[in-house]
Order: structure tokens, then C-alpha cells, then sequence
């Protein structure tokens, strides 16, 4: 997938501009990107902040360490069993 080139902080800043009396073409042509991009934008990051895009993006962060915490310890369980198995 191709990385975008404007930073979420950035995605979220023109969506405000558009939410404050800006119209949307202006803001496309303003910036460079067609309006399918702007309303997908809108429907992703629409009424965030940068606050609230931050504690978002560490939330991810935390859930993706914790899923891989579990399924490492889901593999060692099953291994557990299958020796314990086999010894019996």
C-alpha cells in the first residue's frame, strides 16, 4: 500500500481547515489530493485531534505488543501439552 505523503497530525489539520468554512474543492486543490481522498480521510480521522490521534496510535501500538505476548505464550501452552501428552 502506498504510504501517503502527508502525516496524520498533518490529515487531521486540513480537515480542520475544511470544517471551518473552507470548501472542499478549495481545500483538494489547496493541497493536492482528490476529493474521494478527502472524504476517506474524513471518514477515518474525522472529529480527532492530535491529542486524540496520538493516544489512538499508542493504543495500536499496545494491542499489537499484547497479541504477540499472547499467541507467544497460546505456543508454549500447546507445546506444554503435546510433551505432557507424549509422556503419557
Amino acid at each position: 500500500m502506498k504510504k501517503s505523503k502527508y502525516s496524520d497530525n498533518q490529515i487531521v489539520s486540513i480537515l480542520k481547515e475544511a470544517e471551518a468554512g473552507m470548501k472542499v474543492k478549495e481545500v483538494c486543490r489547496k493541497y493536492g489530493i482528490s476529493s474521494p481522498t478527502y472524504y476517506a480521510w474524513k471518514a477515518k480521522f474525522g472529529g480527532l485531534d492530535v491529542s486524540q490521534l496520538k493516544r489512538i496510535r499508542e493504543l495500536e501500538a499496545e494491542n499489537a505488543k499484547l497479541k504477540r505476548m499472547y499467541a507467544d505464550k497460546a505456543m508454549e501452552a500447546e507445546a506444554m501439552r503435546d510433551l505432557i501428552e507424549k509422556k503419557l
